[in-house]
């Protein structure tokens, strides 16, 4: 069961940048809490290691050093993007449909 505590900040289409690497994402789903393994987790520096009761974003992220990957980080973790430029992600133009006023659009999937 969800706990009606938590609720996510930023929504499905919002360009986000970490706020520690500085690496750059648009939001495709959220996890109201955690929902990852505990190797993982575990595998996060514990210096910089985020809680686990809050809700966690999957990105389409892009850094300049590394090519476009999937993201998983926690809602402490992340800031809104304020930069103009597009993610070059390439799995963003399957899943939105362009921008408007900074948020990207989901795409609207129709059976």
């Amino acid at each position: 069961m969800i706990s009606s505590k938590l609720q996510a900040k930023f929504p499905i289409g919002a360009a986000v940048k970490h706020r520690i690497y500085g690496f750059r994402g648009v939001i495709f789903d959220v996890d109201p809490e955690f929902n990852n393994t505990d190797e993982w987790y575990n595998s996060i520096p514990a210096e910089v290691r985020p809680r686990n009761d809050q809700p966690f974003y999957h990105l389409f992220a892009e850094t300049v050093e590394r090519s476009p990957y999937i993201a998983y980080v926690s809602e402490q973790n992340l800031v809104y993007d304020d930069e103009d430029e597009p993610i070059s992600h390439p799995e963003v133009g399957e899943h939105f449909d362009g921008r408007k006023n900074g948020r990207y659009l989901p795409r609207i999937l129709l059976n």
